[in-house]
């Protein structure tokens, strides 16, 4: 599996719709559970991928900071990533994006509270972002993210029967969502997942509905999560 030659920004700013790139050296981190493919940085003839932070050298697979000021992920090495582990650290700039992905079985969305929400696709994620002070919602698209018009008070009432919607760290986890024939799923994931999926389905996308290969995509996508999701522990 190829991977994206760059994310996608994160936080949508006002005005837009469809978020817009961030600088070409970002590289996304391969689909969770996806063997990675060397990076077109790491290609015959190319200068190896580096941490953004301090030069050093990085493999494929590394983790991203969010830089809250400039609304983009940042890859980092892991001395680097976990300075920014902390809240409040870099004054509260900095971001380490985790590398949890969650699942909720014992309290399943119902189709009736998917529709509640209002969102034209079968797929979509949410973040709380910092900056906005509010809820985000957010789908892949031809244009890459694309931000979609969100219920706020549908939102709240889904978090309050849903611990795990209200579980997502502020501005580096989303809520995935994905209605099929066979009901509504939800995890919580890291959120350079989500956008190194919506980079690549902007890279395949063919024709009105996406294309076989846009939807194989997503269905390897969905499947890494599961196998990563682990049960959400009910606070005591």
């Amino acid at each position: 599996m190829t991977r994206q030659a760059g994310l996608r920004r994160f936080l949508q700013p006002p005005g837009g719709r469809a978020a817009g790139a961030v600088s070409s050296t970002v590289q996304a981190s391969p689909l969770p559970g996806a063997t990675p493919a060397a990076s077109g940085s790491q290609r015959a003839g190319q200068p190896e991928e580096r941490c953004d932070m301090c030069a050093t050298p990085l493999d494929p697979v590394h983790s991203h900071v969010a830089d809250l000021e400039q609304s983009a992920l940042t890859c980092a090495c892991r001395a680097c990533y976990l300075l920014f582990t902390d809240a409040g650290a870099g004054r509260g700039r900095y971001r380490a994006v985790p590398d949890r992905y969650l699942r909720d079985p014992a309290r399943p969305l119902t189709a009736a509270e998917w529709a509640e929400l209002d969102i034209p696709v079968g797929l979509a994620f949410f973040l709380r972002s910092s900056q906005r002070g509010q809820v985000c919602g957010f789908y892949p698209s031809p244009a890459g993210a694309t931000e979609c018009t969100l219920d706020l008070q549908a939102w709240a009432r889904l978090g309050e029967s849903h611990p795990l919607v209200s579980s997502a760290e502020e501005d580096v986890e989303a809520v995935l969502v994905s209605r099929a024939d066979a009901g509504v799923e939800h995890f919580l994931v890291p959120i350079d997942a989500c956008y190194e999926l919506a980079g690549r389905i902007r890279l395949l996308w063919q024709g009105f509905d996406g294309g076989a290969e846009a939807r194989q995509a997503i269905e390897e996508f969905l499947g890494s999560v599961r196998a990563r999701a682990r049960d959400l522990v009910p606070e005591t």
